[in-house]
This record gives structure tokens, sequence and C-alpha cells, in this order.
């Protein structure tokens, strides 16, 4: 694949997107993964997307923020960054960025290539965030919000109809405790990512034994999902 996107490609892109670029050259930069511009001879002049992943992910938060506390006016803190999480996960934006067609017009180094790189949730979900940033830059706000409403709305206005129930980790001790269990503790397990999007993954602990198994960019959200993985395996049980 060449180095510089064909105009037209990055035209017909930028409509599935739903935003005209007055500068394509930020389209072309959100399309471009780290591996691209590694295996690239003109390395230098290459630019790759992680820069502006880094400002999608803050732009996406602040956006999703606003439109659940528009859409939530009754709802606490706590249960709104529930739902954000629920939002903006991996697998949630992995899924946006495959029905806008991102996968396949990534620019991918030859290792990704090979191992499905465009397949993967975490360079789908990455490329995402940096296409949002690109129209952040491009576009401004407005631009942003336009294109998180329309990618991300169906999912807040669905959230947002949910009635909270009881937090999971005070759901899980309650079932565990009405079943003469012991309370559940929490163990950290890993934690990895840069310092703007770590990643911990937390272990649901009954004793000594794991009874389930979660991931979140902090540790109070993962060991809610450790504890919803929990609660599934109770229910199973």
């Amino acid at each position: 694949m060449s180095v510089i996107f064909d105009p037209q490609s990055l035209r017909d892109l930028a409509a599935k997107i739903g935003h005209e670029f007055s500068d394509p050259r930020l389209l072309a930069e959100a399309m471009t993964h780290k591996s691209f511009s590694n295996e690239s001879p003109e390395v230098d002049a290459v630019k790759y997307n992680e820069r502006l992943e880094f400002l999608g992910d803050a732009v996406l938060s602040l956006v999703i923020s606003e439109m659940l506390f528009v859409a939530c006016p009754d709802q606490a803190e706590g249960h709104l960054s529930q739902m954000r999480a629920a939002l903006v996960n991996k697998q949630a934006l992995a899924q946006v960025s495959a029905e806008l067609g991102l996968g396949g017009q990534l620019r991918l180094g030859r290792g990704e290539e090979l191992t499905g790189g465009r397949d993967k949730d975490s360079i789908l979900s990455d490329v995402f965030e940096a296409v949002l940033g690109s129209v952040f830059l491009d576009g401004g706000v407005d631009a942003a919000k336009l294109l998180v409403t329309r990618c991300l709305g169906p999912s807040v206005a669905e959230i947002s109809k949910q009635t909270p129930r009881l937090d999971p980790k005070s759901r899980l001790q309650e079932i565990l405790q009405a079943r003469g269990r012991m309370a559940p503790s929490y163990l950290l397990i890993e934690s990895a990512g840069p310092d703007h999007r770590k990643t911990f993954v937390v272990a649901a602990m009954e004793d000594s034994k794991e009874i389930g198994r979660g991931e979140g960019p902090s540790k109070k959200l993962a060991e809610q999902a450790a504890a919803v993985h929990a609660l599934d395996v109770l229910e199973e049980a």
C-alpha cells in the first residue's frame, strides 16, 4: 500500500464517517497504525495515529459524559460512570469502528496484517478514537459531537432507560452471604498500558478461590466487572 492515500479513497471514507475534512491529512494520519510507519522507508514523513487516539479518547469521554448527564438527570455519579464505561469499552468501540468500515481502510504494517490486525478489537477501538480526534481538530467540538451522536447515540438512549440496581460488588456480597458463604475480596492481577490508557485486570476472590475476573480502565471499574462475572457464574451454578 502506498504511503499517500488516494484522494478519492479519503473522500469516500470521510463520507462514511459523515464529516467533510478541510485537512484530509488528519484523516490519513488517523488511519495509519504505528506498525505501518515503523516499516515504511519514509518513516520520518509518515505520521501515525497514537497522538490522535490520545486526543480522541478525551473527546469521547467528554461527549459521552455530557450525553449521559443530560439523558439521566436523576442518576448518581457512580451509575453514570458505570454506564460510560459500558459505552466506551474496547469491544463497543471496535463494533462502531467495524460498522464504519475503518478496519478495511487502515494502513497497517506487514506483521499486523499477517496476524489479523484489521479485526483486532484493540486496533479497531483505537482507530475510532483517532478518527474522532481528527474530526475534533478539523471541525471542532460540534463536529465531534455529531460523530459520537451518530455512532453511539442509540446506545446512550438504550442504556439511559435502564434502572440502576444495587452495584455488582454489593449484590455479589449480598448473595454470597445469603448462601452462608464468605464475603468476596478483590485481587489486582495485572495493570498494563500507557498512563493515559491503563487497563486493570482484577479477580474476585472467595477466600483463596477465584470466582470471577474483570477488566476496566480503573481498579474500581475492573472490580465491578469481576463482580459481574462472578454473579454470572453464580447464576449458572
